[in-house]
């Protein structure tokens, strides 16, 4: 009987490996195919392939290594902070634009 008292571990998968496996599933004749001869479950492999579509892949910067993967969070947070300050900025002109007509 099994020691039902430490439950089943979920197997994680590197980029590497879910790099190779998009890409045997579009070589292979089919998704499920692929799926089977990586002993996987399809699921998950439709479930990377519609990730792979969407920008939140790229956004997370599964494939990138880490030196551009931190020039990309940079980049980002200098948007964002750039985007506050336009914010700020037409705001003002709002005011003052608003207190000259007065």
């Amino acid at each position: 009987m099994k020691d039902s008292s430490q439950p089943a571990k979920r197997r994680r998968y590197d980029a590497a490996f879910r790099a190779e496996a998009l890409r045997l599933a579009e070589q292979s004749r089919s998704t499920q195919a692929a799926a089977r001869a990586l002993n996987i479950n399809a699921k998950l492999l439709y479930k990377w392939q519609k990730e792979a579509l969407t920008p939140a892949a790229a956004a997370r910067g599964a494939d990138l290594d880490p030196a551009t993967a931190a020039e990309l969070r940079q980049l980002r947070a200098l948007s964002r902070r750039q985007a506050q300050e336009l914010a700020i900025l037409k705001k003002a002109i709002a005011i003052f634009s608003a207190t000259d007509t007065l």
